[in-house]
């Protein structure tokens, strides 16, 4: 089987990239099998919100200061994964 990958352009960081979505993701299954349900809350949004929900929403914002950052700093994205990483414990822990 040959796969012709050439379409994409697959830097280390972006092999990175999908590596890590894919074991969040594997991981958030591991913790459903473990703990089903994810007792739903309602945070500071006042909705209510799964562990998926705040996986989803710490994600989505992460792209956005990635993107923020890149317009307005510049292509160094250490500090942006910091702050991204910082956003999503909020999120999993306010929201």
């Amino acid at each position: 089987m040959n796969f012709n990958l050439s379409w994409m352009a697959w830097t280390p960081p972006t092999a990175i990239f999908f590596v890590v979505i894919a074991l969040l993701l594997l991981g958030m299954g591991v913790w459903e099998y473990a703990s089903p349900g994810g007792n739903p809350r309602v945070g500071i949004l006042r909705f209510e919100t799964t562990r998926g929900d705040r996986l989803f929403v710490s994600l989505l914002g992460s792209a956005f200061i990635h993107l923020a950052w890149l317009g307005l700093v510049g292509p160094s994205l250490w500090w942006a994964l910091a702050l991204s990483v910082v956003y999503a414990i909020g999120v999993f822990r306010y929201v």
